[in-house]
C-alpha cells in the first residue's frame, strides 16, 4: 500500500517556540511551572537534570507556548538542534524557551508517537541537521517555516498506531531501566547521607568525637585523595564523527546521564581519561558528573577524577553530595567555571579508611546493578533504532 505524504504544517494545530522569561535565570526557582530548555530534550528521551521552574506570573507571559499532553518537543538551535522527544506528562504544566519548538499534530491525522519516532529516524535527523546548517549561518537553526514544510510519510492511522505500539514497547522497557537506575542512585545517596552527614555509621554509638569529628576522620583536599587531570582540547582538525580514534568529550551536552554517549571522536590524544574515571564538568554547568566506561579524550571543559585507593564509588557519592546542583561554585563573568586550583582545594570531611572501604564495597555492588541496567538500555535502544527505519519506510509491514 502506498503511503500518503503530507506537509507537517497542514497536519498540526500548533508549531512554535517560546522565549526566555524576562530576567533570565534570575527568575528560575525550585518549584512552579516547568520551563523546558534544549538541554532537557534528547532523541526519544527527556532529561530531567537541569529542569527549571518559573512563577505563575512569568508563565502567564508565555501562555502562547503552553505545553499540552502528547506534544512533541524539537530543539531548533545550537549544537543540540534536531533532538526530539514527547513531553513527559509528569512535568506538566510547562512552557518552552526560544530554543525548543512545540509540535502538536492533529490526532485524527497523525499519531503523536509515530511522529516523534519519524522525526527521530536517521533519515529525518540527517535531513534536519543538513537543513539547519545549510544557510551558512553562524549558529545551527531550524525556523518555524522549515518545520512547517517538512514532508511526512504517513500510513493509515491504524498502521501508525501499530508502529507506535511496537516501538513504544522498547521505550517502556528503557524507561523501566532508567527508573531502576534512579532508585538505585537514590538508595546509595541515602546511605551516604546516613553514614557521613547524619553520622549514623556502623559503630557510631561507641566512636569518640575528637575536635568536632569522629575519631579517625579528617579533613582533606580533593587532590589529597584523588588523581585529577584537567582536560585539554585537541585542534578541531582532528575531530570526526566517523568513530576514528578515541571518543572525544569536552562539555556537558550529554551529561544528564550517568554514563556518556559518544558523538564526536578525535585522532589526537591530548588528555586521556581512563576507564572508570569520574568526568567532572569544570565549565557551566559546573559540577555535573559522568562516568566513562572506556578510554576517552577529554577537552578543557572537563576534569577526570580517580580515587588514589580505588574507592571510586565512595568518591562518586562524595562529589555528588557536594555538587548536587549546577554551578554551586565557580567564577567568570560570562561562563561559570572552576579553576584547577579551586577544584584541587575542595575540602571534604573524610571518614576512616575502614569505613570508606565498607561504604565503597556496598555501593560498588549498587553501581554494578546500575551498570547492568544501563547495558540493557543500550541494547534496547540499538534494537529499537535498527527496527525504526524499517517500520518507517514500510520495509516491515505491520
Amino acid at each position: 500500500m502506498k503511503w500518503e505524504t503530507v506537509r507537517l504544517g497542514d497536519s498540526c494545530s500548533k508549531i512554535g517556540s517560546g522565549a526566555t522569561p524576562r530576567g533570565g535565570s534570575t527568575v528560575y526557582r525550585e518549584s512552579g511551572i516547568s520551563l523546558i530548555r534544549s538541554q532537557n530534550v534528547y532523541n526519544l528521551t527527556f532529561d530531567y537534570n537541569g529542569l527549571v521552574h518559573i512563577s505563575d506570573e512569568a508563565a502567564r507571559r508565555l501562555n502562547n507556548v503552553t505545553i499540552e499532553e502528547n506534544d512533541i518537543l524539537l530543539n531548533i538551535t545550537g549544537d543540540s538542534v534536531a533532538r526530539t522527544c514527547v513531553v513527559p506528562k509528569n512535568i506538566l504544566p510547562a512552557r518552552v524557551n526560544q530554543h525548543v519548538s512545540i509540535i502538536r499534530p492533529i490526532c485524527d491525522l497523525i499519531n503523536y508517537k509515530y511522529l516523534a519516532y519519524y522525526l527521530a529516524s536517521p533519515y529525518m535527523q540527517a535531513y534536519m541537521l543538513n537543513l539547519a546548517v545549510g544557510k551558512g549561518a553562524s549558529r545551527n537553526a531550524l525556523t518555524k517555516g522549515m518545520i512547517e514544510d517538512f514532508t511526512i510519510s504517513l500510513p493509515p492511522i491504524e498502521t501508525q498506531h501499530r508502529i507506535a505500539d511496537i516501538l513504544s514497547a522498547y521505550d517502556d522497557l528503557i524507561e523501566n531501566n532508567q527508573k531502576q537506575i534512579k532508585l538505585l542512585e537514590e538508595a546509595a545517596m541515602r546511605l551516604y547521607k546516613e553514614w557521613f552527614v547524619n553520622l549514623h555509621f556502623p559503630g557510631y554509638e561507641t566512636t569518640k568525637i575528637v575536635d568536632g569529628v569522629p575519631e579517625g576522620w579528617s579533613r582533606k583536599r580533593l587532590i589529597d585523595i584523588a588523581y585529577i587531570m584537567m582536560g585539554q582540547s585537541p585542534k578541531s582538525e582532528y575531530y570526526n564523527d566517523k568513530q576514528q580514534g578515541l571518543p572525544f568529550h569536552q562539555g556537558v551536552s550529554n551529561y544528564g546521564f550517568r554514563f556518556i554517549t559518544d558523538e564526536m571522536y578525535s585522532t589526537s590524544y591530548t588528555r586521556i581519561a581512563e576507564a572508570g574515571s569520574i568526568l567532572f564538568s569544570v565549565r557551566a554547568p559546573v559540577g555535573r558528573m559522568n562516568i566513562t566506561k572506556y578510554k576517552i579524550v577529554i577537552g578543557r571543559g572537563l576534569a577526570a577524577v580517580k580515587h588514589k585507593d580505588d574507592l571510586q564509588s565512595f568518591l562518586f557519592y562524595l562529589l555528588k553530595k557536594r555538587f548536587y546542583k549546577d554551578n554551586l561554585i565557580g567564577n567568570g563573568a560570562i561562563y561559570a567555571s572552576i579553576t584547577k586550583d579551586d577544584l584541587y582545594s575542595q575540602e571534604f570531611l573524610i571518614p576512616s579508611d575502614n569505613l570508606a572501604n565498607e561504604f565503597n564495597t556496598i555501593t560498588k555492588e549498587i553501581d554494578q546493578r546500575i551498570s547492568n541496567a544501563d547495558r540493557q538500555i543500550t541494547l534496547l535502544q540499538q534494537a529499537r533504532d535498527r527496527l525504526l527505519p524499517k517500520l518507517m519506510s514500510g520495509e516491515i509491514e505491520v
